[in-house]
């Protein structure tokens, strides 16, 4: 009898828990297409807008700057954050562990640094009129793929044959 009670009240449990995944409504953020990037929603392009606008420049510029803008401050708090920690440790575990996050957080920075990099030569296709462009074929890149990967160079096409030969190469 008593094990009947408790099947009946995990039985209301699992009920209410049920209705309420049934009742949440998913974000607008989780969709994707409505989330921002640096606190920018993603450009809509306005009814016979031609690629490359001037609008979508100035959208793809802001985005960019931001990017950069939030890099060089972890690069920042990095260096601050380094020599603050650059304490001789007695224990030599303690001071293995803290070599080894200097490490990794210098590793991570060195691959911010390329991006950074990425990022300039990307503000730089813009002030030639060159972004947005395929450097291989020279057809749209698309404002989508933009939205997800603002430094892209290569259309989707060009990046997965690139993809597809690397992948023979080092095979």
């Amino acid at each position: 009898m008593a094990n009947d009670n408790q099947n009946q009240v995990l039985d209301e449990q699992a009920d209410t828990t049920v209705k309420r995944v049934r009742k949440t409504k998913p974000k607008a953020s989780e969709g994707g297409s409505t989330a921002s990037l640096f606190g920018i929603e993603p450009y809509q392009p306005k009814k016979n807008e031609e690629y490359m606008s001037e609008g979508q420049l100035v959208h793809f510029r802001q985005i960019l700057l931001a990017w950069k803008a939030e890099l060089m401050s972890e690069v920042d708090r990095t260096l601050n954050t380094m020599q603050d920690e650059n304490t001789a440790l007695p224990d030599v575990n303690d001071r293995a562990t803290q070599e080894e996050e200097f490490a990794i957080e210098l590793r991570t920075r060195d691959r911010e640094r390329k991006l950074i990099r990425k990022i300039e030569q990307s503000i730089e296709a813009i002030k030639n009129d060159d972004y947005g462009f395929c450097e291989t074929c020279g057809i749209e890149i698309g404002l989508r793929r933009l939205e997800a990967r603002p430094t892209a160079t290569l259309c989707i096409d060009c990046k997965t044959l690139a993809e597809i030969k690397e992948k023979q190469n080092n095979g």
